[in-house]
């Protein structure tokens, strides 16, 4: 990675707020941390270039968090909740901060259409892999507070969480662990996909078939249970991007971004931590999956490819921040599977976003 480029990006990125337009998700930071983790670091200010014009100020604080599970949720704290984490960061070591906060937060995995946890992940992968920098702590500060701030839960998923949290359940005899792709097959979706994901994942409380469908994935009962549910959850979610993805193009990005930037995270955190993780990431991919996705898939295309650095290199000639994001989670799931398909998603995302 290009370190110096990154915290570069990141000094001019952290002059501006977590959303712009109403609450459009700042993809900056997350965009630029896989430009250069990919070696595509020569784009990355020209990037920031385009980019930064269409972006909001820091936003204000109207007064210190004080009662955080008070102002958790309250996106007009959002001032706020960086300065409280910005704080808390200088203060004591990230992976403190980050191992108190990850439980508070993983139950509102839906927050800015899931983006908070996506943002977080990138910024854990950042400090993980590399030497720590002001700016790298800066970004994670950032991050959190975007989570918290926009922090909204699935529905249903509170269920789910508790079991996964609760310890370990029992082994039946003829289990082998959570069944991703068949949790996946049995997701129901709502009647009417309009609107924003806030309206959506609202109408999932009407669905007779999704709390059920939401159990169908059982909780890992290890933490190596859990790391390999999530991958095979990213796997899945990748594929299905082919059957699913010319719906929504855009949105159906995030079922598999979200349980990445979960995946990515696990290194920082206890492994008592790594079950509920899968739970909630699970919730995060079934949600978007049963409000954007439609309820037949298309055979899947046939799309150029190459390898996985010719992949990412098209994606970054693209320069939209979506395909850059799935370009970088499917290359992580296609060198842990060998599966050539999921090249085939990131190609398929440039040629529809």
């Amino acid at each position: 990675m290009s370190d110096g480029i990154l915290d570069e990006a990141y000094d001019r990125l952290h002059r501006t707020g977590p959303e712009y337009e109403g609450w459009l998700s700042n993809h900056g930071p997350m965009a630029v941390e896989a430009l250069a983790r990919h070696g595509h670091g020569q784009r990355v200010h020209r990037w920031l270039d385009d980019y930064l014009s269409r972006l909001d100020e820091l936003p204000r604080g109207l007064r210190p968090i004080d009662d955080w599970q008070v102002a958790l949720g309250d996106a007009k704290r959002a001032g706020d909740w960086l300065a409280y984490f910005d704080r808390h960061l200088r203060e004591q070591p990230w992976r403190d901060v980050l191992g108190t906060w990850w439980p508070r937060l993983l139950p509102g995995i839906a927050a800015g259409a899931t983006h908070g946890v996506i943002r977080v992940g990138h910024a854990v992968h950042a400090l993980h892999l590399h030497d720590e920098s002001p700016q790298r702590l800066t970004e994670l500060g950032q991050a959190l507070g975007y989570w918290a701030a926009r922090w909204q839960p699935v529905p249903g998923a509170d269920r789910l969480l508790t079991a996964a949290t609760s310890g370990p359940p029992e082994a039946q005899p003829d289990s082998t662990g959570p069944d991703v792709a068949a949790a996946l097959a049995g997701l129901p979706r709502i009647d009417h996909q309009t609107g924003g994901i806030r309206e959506r994942l609202g109408r999932l409380v009407g669905v007779p078939r999704w709390e059920p469908a939401l159990a169908a994935l059982h909780p890992a009962r290890t933490p190596t249970e859990a790391e390999d549910g999530l991958a095979a959850l990213v796997h899945r979610a990748g594929l299905d991007y082919l059957r699913y993805g010319h719906a929504e193009p855009i949105m159906l990005v995030h079922a598999v971004t979200a349980p990445t930037a979960v995946l990515r995270t696990l290194p920082a955190l206890d492994r008592a931590l790594w079950a509920p993780s899968l739970a909630a990431a699970w919730a995060a991919t079934a949600a978007v999956t049963s409000v954007y996705a439609p309820t037949d898939g298309i055979a899947p295309p046939s799309v150029a490819t190459g390898t996985p650095a010719e992949v990412f290199a098209r994606a970054a000639r693209h320069g939209d921040a979506h395909v850059v994001k799935l370009a970088d989670a499917v290359l992580d799931a296609h060198a842990a599977s060998g599966d050539r398909r999921l090249l085939d998603a990131a190609g398929y995302a440039a040629q529809l976003i």
